[in-house]
């Protein structure tokens, strides 16, 4: 019991404000006298009316100009920062204002959607699943919707699929958690401006279909550092359903012309159906270096991508089991000619491959000018007064309608370089083009 009491009387010496003082001698001086004469135990041995020495522990428990007591048992990291602050003088350290705000909105912007389990429905069957993805989630950034394919957290009826692969109606597509564009809220005004843009290349137009005459430069959807694309001003013709056009065909950013957009979600699968089963007709005009010798020819080789040495992708001729390879068809014609120096061709893909045209003409010898990823002509200088741009035009389209299934036929004027090129060279646009007597397949 002595011993219950005398660490009591510790723990009141402990509190004792100012610290070992008068007041705390005469505590201990009188647990000393109690003590006395009993046997030996840990308060045995103190001098009799003397306050016990503080010892180390004591010492670490009282801070500078403060009570023990204030710093009794463990310190937790924010008051222990704020104590030594205020032993040096300096003010303790604050968060800066709103930073936990945003760090909690940036932890929260990848789970701004919980998992989702979407049901492919009978119009969106043999959609490709990033056209699927793309319709269903808008809002959110292209490359987002990619990743989530290609890093497999996207699941199709339990398994993994490709951006290209075809949907079937009945599917069940399990979507991670997806994080929203940060788009800014579109104005008014920039509608109009789109809209007013998107009318002035409208080659055709009815309730189902649209046809643009893409300029050459602007790019049809976004990526790395595009931010005005043909797919970015379809926006402004979202409806009150919250649909919008769609993206049905796809033309590089360079290539001016015709290009096709579903205005319904019936069109679009309709469209691309047409597209796919090879019953859409496309011709294209290009200007390229040198004649070819045989005046109308078919070229049919395998197709692979591949990276470069500066680490870009081109696509590049391969043979018949290469990994990645597929079969390309085209058609060419011989239009008209500049001496031997130029030649206007005519082509007819039959195939839809990557950059199919511009590595068919290159691959016979005869790339089109202006090509940068696939010009291979040594020593070949560009005669004065002609753009150094592609000269490739998707001229023409015939396709079935897809609510009358009767054929629509579009055709795109020569852009403004090439209407350059055709004056410098004295070409006439409107001479018979032999391509339209090439097979279909």
């Amino acid at each position: 019991m002595d011993r219950m009491m005398a660490a009591g009387t510790r723990d009141k010496v402990r509190r004792a404000p100012g610290g070992p003082g008068k007041g705390a001698g005469k505590v201990a001086g009188k647990v000393a006298g109690k003590s006395a004469g009993k046997p030996p135990g840990k308060s045995a041995g103190k001098p009799p009316g003397k306050a016990p020495v503080k010892g180390r522990e004591d010492t670490r428990r009282q801070a500078p100009g403060g009570p023990a007591s204030k710093l009794s048992g463990p310190a937790s990291g924010n008051g222990a920062k704020a104590v030594a602050a205020k032993a040096s003088g300096e003010k303790p350290a604050t968060a800066r204002p709103g930073a936990r705000k945003a760090e909690k909105a940036a932890a929260q912007a990848v789970l701004q959607t919980g998992i989702q389990m979407l049901h492919v429905t009978g119009d969106e069957a043999d959609m490709r699943l990033d056209r699927f993805l793309t319709a269903r989630f808008p809002q959110v950034a292209f490359t987002h919707l990619q990743r989530i394919v290609r890093t497999g957290q996207l699941r199709v009826d339990g398994k993994r699929m490709k951006p290209n692969d075809r949907l079937k109606a009945g599917q069940n597509v399990r979507i991670p958690p997806l994080k929203l564009a940060d788009a800014a809220p579109r104005s008014m005004a920039r509608d109009a401006d789109d809209l007013a843009f998107l009318q002035s290349i409208t080659l055709y137009e009815d309730k189902d279909v649209l046809v643009l005459n893409k300029p050459a430069g602007l790019a049809v959807q976004g990526g790395s550092g595009t931010t005005r694309h043909v797919d970015g001003l379809l926006e402004c013709m979202r409806d009150k359903a919250g649909q919008k056009p769609r993206l049905v065909h796809r033309l590089d950013k360079e290539t001016a012309g015709c290009l096709v957009i579903a205005k319904t979600r019936f069109a679009a699968s309709v469209m691309a159906k047409s597209f796919r089963s090879r019953t859409t007709r496309k011709i294209y005009w290009a200007i390229c270096a040198g004649v070819p010798r045989v005046r109308q020819g078919r070229i049919s080789t395998y197709l692979a991508k591949m990276a470069d040495p500066d680490g870009e992708s081109r696509m590049v001729v391969a043979q018949h089991g290469d990994k990645g390879a597929d079969h390309a068809l085209s058609y060419y014609a011989v239009v008209d000619q500049s001496a031997q120096k130029l030649s206007w061709l005519s082509l007819k893909p039959v195939t839809g491959r990557t950059h199919q045209l511009r590595v068919h003409a290159a691959d016979i010898g005869h790339p089109i000018i202006g090509d940068d990823k696939y010009f291979n002509v040594e020593n070949w200088e560009l005669p004065g007064g002609i753009q150094n741009r592609l000269h490739l035009l998707a001229r023409r389209i015939v396709i079935a309608h897809p609510r009358t299934g009767r054929p629509l036929d579009v055709s795109a004027p020569l852009p403004p370089h090439m209407q350059q090129t055709f004056n410098l060279l004295g070409l006439d646009a409107e001479r018979y083009d032999p391509i339209v007597e090439a097979p279909e397949d």
